[in-house]
């Protein structure tokens, strides 16, 4: 099985707001849980991390093809960004839209554009919420 990951803005920041919970979680920390947990499970990631939208959309718009599962962390985007949706909805994504809880949310996840298109939200954790996502959807696939 074949899953898209796109990071929204700022993710990459993510050791800035961890250090303040006397946390050190890191863009690579995650990405590397993510991988450790696919190992095991027959899943290929594509992972991508950017600030700028055009670079969201392409990627989405070029791996159409390879994935229809799309789990996404929108960040500040997921209060704005109508042309990603509209992206994300002409390639038909099974999205699954992830946040963090209390300790490392950045923007109100209840007010995300893309919840209305989502299949399911989550919020955990920054190092389970991924792992939380990627279980529903081999529980999903079953």
């Amino acid at each position: 099985m074949k899953i898209l990951i796109l990071h929204g803005p700022n993710l990459n920041l993510i050791g800035k707001i961890s250090a303040k919970n006397k946390e050190t979680v890191t863009l690579d920390k995650i990405n590397k849980s993510m991988k450790r947990f696919c190992r095991g499970n027959d899943i290929e990631l594509k992972i991508f991390q950017t600030h700028k939208i055009f670079q969201a959309i392409n990627f989405l718009q070029r791996n159409r093809n390879y994935s229809n599962k799309l789990i996404f962390t929108p960040m500040s985007w997921s209060l704005y960004e109508h042309s990603l949706l509209e992206t994300i909805k002409i390639c038909k994504y099974d999205l699954l839209q992830v946040s963090f809880d209390k300790e490392y949310e950045l923007s109100d996840f209840s007010k995300s554009i893309f919840n209305s298109y989502s299949t399911r939200n989550f919020i955990n954790h920054p190092l389970s919420v991924y792992e939380d996502a990627l279980s529903y959807i081999l529980k999903s696939m079953k």
